[in-house]
């Protein structure tokens, strides 16, 4: 679990630095961009691929498709926490979690126990608590295309990475840096559009902000993928638990520092994705 907690960490504290763009008038898709960058630049110099590697003949489908839903669901990522806030962000990307769990039992052949579907209908009625609000003025682009992109967008990510941690013909470590370096070129292709159609200038906060975005995404990514190579046979519980800690932490910090405001049904929802998360990590120990 301790790579889950790390992921968590990471993840949440990427939301707080796209919350804090809007504030200091940081250029998102710019910020991205070198992210991915950076990240790549991590991943060599942790890892020291074999050259060899990384050449085309093993990029596959799935390296390609990542490539190109990382930096997009990211750009909406940014602008639903900007708009929407870090609390209802979080939950619209964690209620994903219903996409993988799909997926780990008809995909990857998740077994079930009596324990485990406790913890994930509690975990479900956490997320419904949570979700609930109080009725909003915002308007209706903000209130759900932004959050049906992100539920969609990290839903399947969620799926492809776990096939990524399944591939043989190479270590996750060179697939995820291939994963950055398409990413990147991705990026590359917003960055250029808003320089010579928007006229947008290239500044180099944007390139520090990115680095330290980068730094976060790259480990969020990385012990996310430990946790699926720890834990291969039981792929649900690295989904669940991952989406359910990151609502919490999330919440926390939107409530205690950015002042978003909760609901009743908001805390109850609070406090059962704690009890789903303790049902779920019990029956992961004992393999029940």
């Amino acid at each position: 679990m301790i790579f889950l907690i790390i992921s968590i960490i990471c993840s949440v504290t990427v939301s707080v630095l796209l919350k804090l763009a809007r504030r200091y008038k940081i250029g998102v898709i710019q910020a991205v961009t070198w992210n991915y960058l950076f990240a790549a630049g991590l991943a060599w110099f942790f890892f020291k691929p074999n050259c060899e590697d990384l050449n085309l003949k093993n990029v596959s489908g799935i390296f390609l498709l990542l490539g190109v839903l990382l930096p997009i669901v990211f750009w909406f990522l940014a602008v639903s926490v900007r708009n929407i806030g870090i609390v209802k962000t979080d939950i619209s990307q964690r209620l994903s979690l219903l996409i993988p769990i799909i997926a780990a039992y008809f995909l990857f052949g998740d077994t079930f126990s009596a324990l485990k579907i406790a913890g994930f209908i509690v975990g479900f009625t956490a997320i419904i608590f949570t979700l609930a609000k109080q009725s909003s003025k915002q308007p209706l682009i903000e209130n759900w295309l932004y959050p049906i992109v992100v539920f969609v967008g990290f839903g399947l990510i969620d799926v492809l990475f776990k096939q990524v941690t399944q591939i043989k013909y190479l270590p996750y470590t060179t697939s995820l840096i291939m994963i950055f370096v398409i990413s990147f070129i991705v990026s590359l292709g917003g960055i250029a559009y808003l320089r010579f159609v928007k006229m947008e200038k290239i500044q180099l906060i944007n390139f520090v902000c990115g680095c330290v975005l980068g730094f976060f995404n790259f480990f969020n990514i990385l012990f996310y993928l430990k946790a699926h190579s720890a834990m291969a046979d039981n792929p649900s519980t690295v989904f669940t638990a991952m989406n359910l800690g990151v609502i919490i932490a999330g919440t926390l910090v939107g409530l205690l520092i950015f002042k978003e405001k909760l609901s009743r049904l908001n805390y109850v929802g609070l406090f059962l994705a704690g009890i789903a998360i303790v049902i779920i990590t019990i029956a992961q120990v004992n393999a029940v």
